[in-house]
């Protein structure tokens, strides 16, 4: 595999770095920065899909007939790369990222003529009803009821940790449909209108104080039959295929940014004995470690592109790049929040562009706030990506698949 990039390549990497430097105007390029979790603040998100929707970049992992790119895996990763290190915000990934790549997959042809091109201008937001009180990792446990009544199915029950539920106009759904035979079978996957009579959002307050994630109440919602993605008792298959998309993408260049902050954050903060941080030995080696773990995470992430680049299948790379991806992550945040110092104690979330609206909390008139931003933002960073070793499949799960799939245990 050669690690050096085409002059091809070179000179596509240059064509987005001249569209991100004349694009990204400084409130969006906050947003990107000052980002709390995974999710930025919505409005500069939506604002920045739009102009990447006029420039035809806003999904380029899209076929090209739905309006993707006809890009190579290595322009994806280029691409991908360029708007990290430029402070993008990234974009929502439930439709665009999630369930668009399954609607192409298996939906019906009015299904994608109707969401595909809403989904691309943000006139169609997804979001995920996925989880339940008594399902999350062992998802095939799911028992939100769909019940047949003619063209539409009944649902009742309920979904939790649903992300920007407040903000979505539609949520796609994991639904019981039958109870016979193996728990997987007889779940299918549905789209539902969020403005459907009988569906209820509760805010969940996180542990940063953003209200983010929801709960979501359905009483005898009916949903057209028409609304099924795939088959009724198969959307195990759909669910699957979409999980590949969720695990999936190049996290080695958001986690390098981090580290390069870091460092730098670290060099330039003073201990309580005068010092500077990173000469403190103990810190410094932690950091050193992390650093070396995100170069070492790209070069698993460009094996796994090179495997795809000649049409190989990867195999459980996407379980591995997962643990290794958010438990590092951890790792950075628990150093950023030990750099930040006293100043990191404070609560401040006006200082920061968080995901989502703040429960309960007053900023100060004058928007005064202690020490630099990065410090504000890494309490609430370190909060949220507890949970990062939980979503999409919990690292447990993970290291279960590894230990089929490649141990052979």
């Amino acid at each position: 595999m050669d690690f050096n990039w085409s002059e091809a390549d070179l000179a596509f990497r240059d064509e987005v770095r001249a569209f991100l430097d004349e694009k990204l105007t400084p409130e969006i390029r906050r947003a990107g920065r000052l980002m709390t979790s995974v999710y930025p603040d919505h409005e500069a998100s939506m604002a920045w899909q739009a102009i990447l929707h006029e420039r035809g970049w806003a999904a380029p992992h899209w076929p090209v007939e739905h309006g993707g790119c006809k890009w190579s895996l290595t322009q994806h990763y280029i691409f991908s790369r360029e708007c990290t290190l430029a402070g993008a915000p990234v974009l929502s990934p439930m439709g665009i990222r999630m369930v668009a790549p399954a609607i192409v997959a298996y939906g019906t042809p009015e299904q994608k003529d109707y969401f595909l091109p809403r989904i691309l201008t943000g006139e169609v937001f997804f979001c995920q009803g996925y989880s339940e009180p008594e399902a999350g990792s062992d998802l095939a446990s799911l028992s939100m009821a769909a019940v047949e009544d003619g063209e539409d199915l009944i649902c009742t029950g309920s979904k939790i940790w649903t992300t920007h539920a407040t903000e979505a106009n539609w949520i796609f759904c994991l639904v019981r449909t039958s109870r016979t035979g193996k728990k997987q079978e007889g779940i299918t996957f549905l789209l539902i209108d969020m403005t459907t009579p009988g569906i209820e959002i509760r805010p969940l307050v996180m542990s940063s104080g953003e209200e983010v994630q929801n709960q979501v109440f359905f009483d005898n919602v009916r949903v057209p039959k028409a609304n099924v993605l795939g088959k009724i008792d198969e959307g195990w298959t759909v669910a699957k295929y979409l999980l590949v998309h969720e695990r999936g993408g190049a996290m080695s260049p958001m986690l390098q940014v981090m580290a390069q902050e870091l460092t730098e954050a670290a060099a330039s903060q003073t201990a309580p004995d005068g010092g500077r941080l990173i000469d403190y030995p103990a810190f410094a080696a932690r950091l050193a470690d992390a650093r070396i773990r995100t170069e070492v995470l790209e070069v698993l992430e460009h094996r796994t592109l090179s495997l795809m680049a000649q049409g190989k299948n990867p195999g459980p790379s996407s379980s591995m790049l997962k643990i290794l991806s958010t438990e590092l992550s951890q790792q950075l945040t628990e150093l950023a929040l030990e750099a930040a110092g006293p100043q990191g104690w404070a609560y401040q979330p006006h200082a920061t562009a968080p995901g989502g609206p703040i429960a309960n909390y007053t900023p100060p008139a004058d928007g005064y706030h202690s020490g630099a931003p990065w410090q504000a933002v890494a309490p609430l960073r370190y909060f949220n990506d507890r949970a990062g070793s939980i979503y999409a499949g919990s690292n447990e799960i993970q290291r279960n698949i590894l230990a089929k799939a490649a141990l052979g245990l």
